[in-house]
């Protein structure tokens, strides 16, 4: 009866290869994913690097398969840098399996990774350059502004702790889970997280816009002078103002947008716009 139970608590609980020492190894590594990036295979080498200790770990008297290993991770290869290490962790449990005879083919460790790569871009993308990003830029210059040297401190101390949590955590998260993590990307969740990191960073963008784009128009509608000689001059910037403020920020955001859509180059739409704050500046119909 025991001998059931403990075999039935090992099944549960299969014992790693991989220690501590050798995670912390692969974090490090992982820090210059992007150090050889090139725009044949993107982050591949920088892959290949951040798995060799765990390769060396799993075939450590066998070269051959050490060497069809870095050879495997050397096909192309590109995610958000930060959510990355969560495709280590799991392409480093599969790789795991295989070396102690688990039916586990090299074909199935590469569809996997590269499975993985297109879902986890799209959280990190949204969760981390569109939300944790600009909030923290915008709370950083809001301080920055006022003269506060907390401005700069916030946001270098605030993006880096949550990049080496999301690093480490990652990747621990992924070696743990191994490929049970498959299932989760294949499921609804890693969906939800999208929908929510992007709705979020959306409503960040806007604020962002309404903040800092200042688009002024000074021309004067009319001008009244009252009996003690006071004149009120109202503007076509007072009465935008008045209707919805920061309407002509949100009309160029719009603009923008919908110039995008039609397969604009972004460089033309930025030049235009240096050229029409110029020329509504030296004609006087924009202001500072």
């Amino acid at each position: 009866m025991s001998t059931a139970v403990e075999t039935q608590a090992t099944e549960a609980a299969p014992e790693r290869m991989l220690t501590t020492k050798d995670l912390r190894s692969m974090y490090w590594r992982s820090t210059f994913l992007l150090g050889s990036f090139n725009f044949e295979r993107m982050q591949a080498i920088g892959f290949c690097l951040t798995l060799m200790p765990a390769i060396k770990k799993f075939y450590p008297n066998d070269k051959t398969e050490q060497a069809a290993a870095l050879k495997r991770h050397l096909e192309f290869y590109n995610t958000h840098p930060w959510v990355s290490s969560v495709v280590f962790g799991v392409t480093a449990a599969m790789e795991e399996k295989k070396s102690k005879g688990d039916e586990m083919g090299e074909d199935a460790i590469t569809a996997v990774k590269v499975g993985l790569m297109g879902p986890l871009a799209g959280v990190g993308d949204p969760i981390f350059w569109g939300t944790a990003r600009p909030v923290l830029g915008a709370l950083g210059a809001s301080l920055a502004l006022t003269g506060s040297w907390l401005g700069p401190i916030i946001y270098f101390f605030g993006i880096n702790i949550i990049r080496i949590l999301m690093r480490w955590y990652g990747l621990r998260w992924g070696y743990e889970r191994g490929t049970d993590m498959v299932a989760e990307v294949g499921g609804g969740q890693l969906k939800r997280i999208t929908q929510i990191a992007s709705i979020t960073g959306l409503f960040v963008m806007g604020s962002l816009v309404a903040k800092w784009t200042n688009i002024k128009f000074p021309g004067v509608v009319s001008e009244v002078t009252a009996d003690d000689g006071t004149k009120t001059v109202t503007t076509v910037q007072n009465i935008l103002d008045n209707l919805l403020p920061a309407c002509a920020a949100l009309g160029l955001t719009f603009l923008c947008m919908w110039l995008l859509n039609k397969k604009v180059n972004p460089l033309w739409i930025i030049l235009g716009m240096f050229v029409i704050g110029i020329l509504g500046a030296w004609t006087g119909w924009l202001g500072l």
